[in-house]
């Protein structure tokens, strides 16, 4: 299914066969491609590049295609990085967290800090903290293959 381009989010780089690989939903997925390309959002005289997950209903182009900057997509897999690899120790922990305690790390970024935290405002965080713990152990094999990707990439580009 070809990805759209007469929308305000103008593709430049597209996979316009994520279905095939978006994780357990492979082959069974609203999400039929990703997009890097012109923001949206952009203003005259200023332009912006943004990351797209394009969800098709079996109709017609989701409302619910997510257009992000891509220096966010960035921080979202940094916080994917620094949460996989506090749930590797957590098991130390009897809740899985220490409730005195929530702050994961700080990332420094843009000199300031990006605060990863367990999320004590949730009144079920000692079940969700083990359900999301018991899912991030099942899609291990799913999360570990692209970290790898994303490794080697990074490798090869020199970082």
């Amino acid at each position: 299914m070809k990805i759209p381009t007469t929308l305000k989010h103008k593709p430049v780089i597209v996979s316009e066969n994520y279905e095939n690989v978006d994780g357990r939903k492979s082959y069974n997925t609203d999400a039929k491609g990703l997009s890097l390309g012109l923001a949206q959002w952009n203003d005259r005289g200023k332009v912006d590049i943004s990351a797209k997950v394009w969800r098709h209903t079996g109709d017609k182009w989701s409302r619910q295609s997510e257009e992000l900057p891509m220096h966010r997509v960035l921080d979202l897999a940094i916080l994917i990085c620094r949460t996989t690899l506090y749930f590797q120790e957590a098991y130390r922990f009897p809740k899985l967290y220490d409730p005195d305690n929530t702050l994961i790390d700080r990332i420094g970024l843009q000199g300031d800090a990006m605060s990863v935290s367990v999320c004590e405002e949730n009144a079920m965080i000692d079940e969700d903290i083990k359900l999301f713990s018991q899912v991030l152990s099942t899609d291990g094999e799913i999360i570990g293959e692209r970290l790898r990707v994303l490794s080697r990439l990074l490798k090869e580009m020199g970082y």
